[in-house]
């Protein structure tokens, strides 16, 4: 992921960590933050934080997640049930999980097939969303199909990934999204999926990836044996964040001049797509997870893992195998610790929560979202 706008190549951001590593320090922001314990708590901050990010573009699914015509992806973004799906034109479109007869959800889940026909009365709508067919139609004069079709929502493919957008223009979120660096490459194939909830807020999640300064204390026998303690490169675009987080293999780029070195087995990049997606950068594989708001205390995880190793070969599933019981891990640990601060604030101790200048990327992405809110910042 070398030569991206706006972003560090891998050579650089290896060099800053080293510097790092060597000095025992880290990247430092510019300021410190105070976020209100209410806006982890309050319902009518979690409801106005979901109606603002129906105006922002979202990261609803990889493209890796539609491979083929016909292929749907049905879940919630913003509140809002929507379903995802590759036309024979190879073009997703993104569309309101409804039927226009009386309003039943079409879909659940995931799947592939040639049109979606509503389990209640039976109108089918072709994979462009168009209505196809109304059985018994001569009960329903007047009925203009070609008005009736799926209600559709303006979407973008872009660098791997599906985005929406629900209360904005296509044109408006495509520019919004033009400077993105790619993210899920197509030589990466989807391995797997998974769903998951935690009962705490969403920005507790997001929180846990975007700084380093947990890893001894939070991963003591996960993380923190193969990487640094509070060794980052923190880079923002745009709205967006790149966090790197070293492993101590990066030893061994030291002797490599700066145009043979390469990031793979050497660091994981956190890309945080604003407001609560994460694609993050493993040796042989990327996962990217986005997040479903369920309400103030609750969230749903969709996690999607890509690998560019061989199919069939045992040596390679071998290893991501091993790494993956290491995320899963990780990622356990992560959550009890969400779960812990979720339980921690209605203690009544504290009127807001620290962030310091090792967490420089949560305050920007807490300052974005107080500006998409139209808040003061």
């Amino acid at each position: 992921m070398n030569a991206i706008p706006g972003l560090a190549d891998d050579a650089t951001v290896i060099a800053r960590l080293l510097e790092h590593i060597d000095g025992r320090t880290t990247d430092l922001g510019d300021e410190t933050w105070r976020e209100p314990v209410a806006h982890y708590r309050s319902t009518e901050r979690f409801e106005a934080e979901r109606v603002a990010m129906r105006r922002v573009p979202l990261a609803f699914c990889p493209s890796g997640a539609l491979p083929q015509a016909g292929c749907w992806l049905a879940r919630e973004s913003a509140g809002t049930p929507l379903v995802a799906v590759r036309g024979d034109d190879r073009r997703v479109r993104v569309f309101r999980n409804a039927c226009r007869h009386r309003g039943a959800q079409l879909v659940s889940g995931s799947g592939c097939q040639r049109a979606f026909a509503c389990r209640f009365h039976g109108w089918t709508y072709a994979l462009d969303g168009s209505l196809r067919h109304v059985p018994h139609e001569h009960g329903f004069p007047g009925l203009d199909k070609e008005k009736r079709g799926l209600a559709e929502v303006p979407s973008t493919e872009t660098q791997g990934v599906v985005f929406v957008t629900q209360e904005a223009s296509g044109e408006d979120a495509a520019a919004s999204l033009a400077a993105l660096p790619p993210l899920v490459p197509e030589r990466f194939r989807l391995v797997g999926s998974r769903e998951s909830e935690q009962p705490v807020n969403w920005k507790l999640v997001v929180e846990g990836f975007l700084e380093g300064y947990h890893i001894k204390a939070t991963h003591p026998k996960t993380f923190y044996p193969i990487q640094y303690d509070n060794t980052n490169v923190v880079e923002r675009f745009g709205p967006h964040n790149r966090v790197a987080f070293p492993y101590q293999s990066i030893e061994r780029q030291r002797g490599l001049a700066p145009g043979e070195r390469s990031a793979d087995g050497a660091l994981t990049y956190v890309y945080h797509l604003f407001p609560w997606a994460i694609v993050a950068t493993f040796p042989g594989r990327i996962v990217m997870a986005t997040l479903e708001p369920l309400a103030v205390d609750r969230v749903r995880q969709l996690a999607f893992t890509f690998t560019d190793r061989p199919e069939g070969d045992a040596e390679a599933e071998s290893f991501l195998a091993r790494g993956l019981d290491l995320v899963d891990a990780g990622t356990a640990e992560d959550n009890e610790v969400a779960a812990l601060v979720q339980r921690g604030l209605g203690s009544g101790a504290n009127e807001f929560l620290e962030f310091g200048r090792f967490e420089s990327a949560i305050v920007h992405f807490h300052r974005r979202l107080r500006e998409t809110l139209g808040e003061a910042a």
